[in-house]
């Protein structure tokens, strides 16, 4: 059976102790490089496959040095410690350049953990908007490969349909969205999905600038229970920047499922070009 398109596009080769090889997906391809969240997810992926692992995902930090060429790279992970509830990991995906030297593309902090079952409060309630059914999908024609793999279905905060640089009065979105074809939620996936949002920079302004994200954060608050009562259903979005300024932005993001579960949050810092 052919494998969903996603992991195929994570698919890793161990080579030595700490090291995977793997090879950039043109079904995930952005506008210079393999879309983030599926950089990401492919580091996430290294450590869930490393035989010393403890727990599940509790943080990663993703640090974009420079994207990615198309064709194969390197996947070099290090547990730089564990401890009894917790493991931290250092990762890298390695690209050799034009004259064979290896360049490091993209840096990585992880943190895994094993929960236990303690007191749990959600601060953060899902905003009442219409269910997945009465918003309508959004197609991205001749836009990025990556946006072909899923189901889009926003509720506001709409890409702009007129670039005319008319300031809006905020910079939220919220949309419905789930791996297309369906597959069930994975934490690998549910990273991918937490940076699916446009540039923030993009609504407020209403001015298609150059855009990229620097560094991205997501905090996983969903452990294997709630991944699979999720299962292939939709995921509720909201993204807002914060605060633009001299080039950089950063913005926030939260995901639930329809069970109103708030399963990740993440923040990330975006550079922007007048």
């Amino acid at each position: 059976m052919k494998p969903h398109a996603f992991d195929a596009a994570l698919a890793l080769t161990p080579i030595a102790s700490g090291r995977y090889a793997g090879r950039t997906s043109a079904d995930y391809w952005n506008m210079v490089g393999p879309f983030g969240g599926c950089t990401a997810a492919t580091v996430l992926k290294a450590v869930l496959g490393h035989p010393e692992l403890l727990g599940a995902p509790l943080s990663i930090t993703v640090n974009y040095a420079g994207a990615l060429a198309q064709g194969p790279f390197e996947v070099q992970l290090l547990p730089a410690r564990t401890n009894r509830s917790t493991q931290h990991w250092t990762a890298a995906i390695v690209q050799n350049d034009a004259q064979g030297q290896p360049v490091v593309a993209t840096t990585a902090t992880v943190i895994t953990a094993v929960r236990r079952e303690t007191w749990s409060l959600s601060d953060l309630p899902m905003p009442a908007v219409p269910r997945p059914s009465e918003a309508q999908p959004r197609r991205y024609d001749k836009a990025m490969a990556w946006l072909d793999h899923y189901e889009l279905r926003p509720v506001r905060g709409l890409i702009p349909q007129a670039w005319d640089g008319r300031e809006q009065d905020h910079s939220v979105s919220r949309l419905w969205m789930r791996d297309q074809p369906l597959r069930p939620l994975d934490f690998c996936s549910l990273l991918a999905l937490s940076d699916i949002f446009y540039p923030r920079v993009w609504l407020r302004r209403a001015t298609r600038v150059p855009a990229g994200t620097v560094s991205i954060t997501t905090y996983f608050h969903a452990g294997e229970k709630e991944l699979r009562e999720t299962g292939s259903g939709y995921l509720l979005g909201q993204a807002r920047g914060q605060e633009f300024r001299n080039g950089f932005f950063d913005q926030s993001a939260q995901l639930w499922n329809e069970a109103g579960t708030l399963l990740c949050t993440s923040h990330q810092i975006v550079y922007f070009k007048e």
